[in-house]
């Protein structure tokens, strides 16, 4: 294929409110990454960031990320791929996924990130290149289709850390960040098809000719100019300001813990056998040495069976 810039749409100049959205999602990022750092360090609930309005949040973050990946490659690629451009950006995501990998795996062994939101931006930068030519009408049947395949396949032969990346697994593995091809390859498609289509219809030129009028909030494109280096430096930074402050004024587990145990339980037990519940859970943790594990943010399968059997026999003995 032509390398020549001419032929794609970038070559007319950036699109700043792409941008701007890119670095609107940066911030949204660093926010639930904040409020992760607090749930690891116990100032706030256990499970926190992972239920809820919160495990919404974060799949909306990463569904954006990877929409404006779709996006860029069509922007940049779209009709003639640029190599030296595309090769240099990949050996610059592929590098940052690998640096996040290896630090996680010392600082939180037993969840480390094996394949989080930049080594499947990296993957999926390469397949989106089979895709940004096609009619998008096309790209978008196929974003349909690999959003639903998990629904419809799943299998137990897919859980182990070297098969769970495609994303049919059965019980998912644990990690800080794992966002597997399937589904979430789904959303770079569903950006390239919404790139073709704008393309097609014009929306891009559209989009340029706000540029003059966002000029006033040109610190957002920059930091939308550099997502990478922003994502590589922001939660190494929130993780340590939130280490030294429980140095300085650590959370009580403790009462970390009988907050969330009561908190579970109310849900379906009444008062008193919740009290009788959480403190025979809490002794014998302590007992095997794993409350700690626990509420450390680093307890591995083997030992999150192991709690998993202690809390259903304090369960079953109290409601004696």
């Amino acid at each position: 294929m032509c390398v020549s810039q001419s032929v794609n749409p970038t070559s007319r100049g950036r699109i700043e409110v792409i941008d701007i959205a890119r670095a609107v999602a940066l911030f949204a990022m660093a926010i639930y990454h904040f409020a992760w750092d607090l749930e690891f360090f116990n100032y706030v609930e256990r499970g926190l960031t992972g239920s809820g309005g919160w495990r919404i949040f974060a799949r909306t973050i990463a569904s954006s990320f990877l929409f404006l990946v779709g996006v860029s490659l069509v922007l940049a690629h779209g009709r003639a791929i640029r190599w030296r451009p595309f090769l240099v950006r990949l050996a610059q995501v592929a590098a940052g996924a690998a640096a996040i990998t290896i630090v996680t795996l010392f600082v939180t062994p037993n969840s480390f990130v094996f394949f989080g939101i930049l080594q499947l931006i990296a993957v999926a930068s390469v397949l989106g290149l089979l895709f940004i030519r096609l009619p998008w009408l096309v790209t978008a049947f196929a974003a349909a289709v690999t959003l639903a395949l998990p629904l419809l396949i799943s299998h137990p032969v897919f859980d182990p850390k070297w098969l769970a990346w495609i994303g049919f697994f059965e019980t998912p593995p644990f990690s800080n960040d794992f966002i597997p091809i399937f589904p979430f390859f789904g959303a770079v498609l569903a950006g390239i098809a919404s790139a073709r289509f704008a393309l097609v219809h014009g929306v891009f030129d559209r989009l340029r000719g706000w540029n003059p009028a966002l000029r006033p909030m040109w610190p957002l494109g920059v930091l939308g100019r550099h997502a990478l280096l922003f994502y590589l430096l922001h939660q190494p930074i929130l993780f340590g300001v939130v280490f030294v402050f429980s140095l300085a004024a650590p959370a009580d587990k403790q009462a970390v813990f009988r907050a969330d145990c009561q908190r579970a339980c109310l849900a379906e037990r009444d008062g008193a056998f919740c009290e009788r519940y959480c403190g025979c859970a809490e002794r014998e943790l302590r007992a095997e040495g794993l409350f700690d594990a626990l509420m450390g943010g680093g307890p591995d399968e083997t030992q999150m069976t192991r709690i998993r059997e202690i809390t259903n026999q304090c369960s079953f003995e109290q409601a004696k």
